[in-house]
């Protein structure tokens, strides 16, 4: 198309810009939200909303002699949360990015010290089936995937060069199917990703124990550690400046949590793209 170059489109330009690859549509849906009414006003004073919060939630919960935790109510208030009140590309977001970081873990397990680690089953398809404890599970699996991966290492302290004598897996990195029609709106269907996240971590902290919460915080600085995962694999370093959430031995403030989950979501896409393009060859 022809441009004005006196006063170029700033998220043409970043949709174009392919030195980060990322899937086109999801991208293209990341910037759509990125261009909405409510992220531009309303984003700001739901933090303040939210982390004054959350503040109450985890000093009333510290000071109980007691914890409690509710998974049904929090998986359902946030399927119900997010169908009637995020945006259609939000949703679709939210549900690709968990069976993304499904393929991703399989693909490690594929190409791990022992193949017989359980392979996540997560492969939601439409908001309601995030109702089905696929937050709580998404953790999860992720936790215990750490802890069955480094203990197989330690039995096997040669794997590496096995797995590639053998030739790398790809097997898990499959295209993820997911029923979100973006095209329908409804009416008060208009919260972003990042102020949708931002008010969802109060039903999380609410929800969940101090522990479970601390663990659920902690676990999105574990994409330094994936992106290592796969880069021992792949023999290839050199595309780990993309990743923003790090240092999970200095943990982040839970105050930052919406922000490090939205950041998580983008390197996630990032870390999928990537082997995707090394099973296709282009890389």
């Amino acid at each position: 198309m022809n441009r004005d170059r006196s006063n170029p489109n700033a998220w043409e330009a970043l949709y174009l810009d392919q030195a980060i690859p990322l899937d086109m549509t999801a991208k293209a849906y990341m910037i759509k939200d990125l261009q909405s009414w409510s992220r531009n006003y309303l984003l700001i004073p739901i933090k303040i909303i939210a982390n004054i919060s959350l503040a109450i939630i985890m000093t009333i919960k510290r000071i109980l002699p007691f914890q409690f935790s509710a998974y049904k109510l929090m998986h359902h208030s946030a399927a119900f949360f997010l169908k009637h009140f995020a945006s259609p590309e939000a949703c679709y977001l939210i549900v690709r990015h968990i069976c993304l970081g499904s393929n991703i873990v399989n693909f490690l397990i594929d190409n791990s010290a022992d193949r017989q680690i359980p392979k996540s089953t997560l492969y939601p398809e439409t908001v309601d089936d995030l109702a089905e404890n696929a937050f709580l599970e998404h953790d999860l699996i992720l936790f215990n995937f750490v802890l069955d991966y480094n203990e197989a290492q330690q039995k096997n302290p040669n794997w590496l060069q096995d797995v590639h004598a053998q030739g790398l897996n790809y097997e898990s990195i499959q295209p993820v199917n997911i029923d979100v029609d973006v095209s329908k709106r409804g009416w008060f269907q208009i919260l972003d990703l990042e102020s949708a996240i931002e008010l969802f971590k109060i039903f999380y902290a609410l929800c969940l124990t101090s522990e479970e919460f601390a663990r659920a915080v902690l676990s999105l600085q574990f994409d330094e550690n994936f992106g290592c995962y796969v880069s021992a694999i792949a023999q290839d370093y050199n595309w780990n400046h993309v990743i923003a959430n790090r240092h999970p031995l200095a943990p982040n403030s839970p105050f930052n949590a919406a922000r490090d989950l939205f950041l998580h979501g983008i390197i996630t896409e990032a870390l999928h793209r990537y082997l995707e393009l090394r099973k296709a060859g282009n890389l």
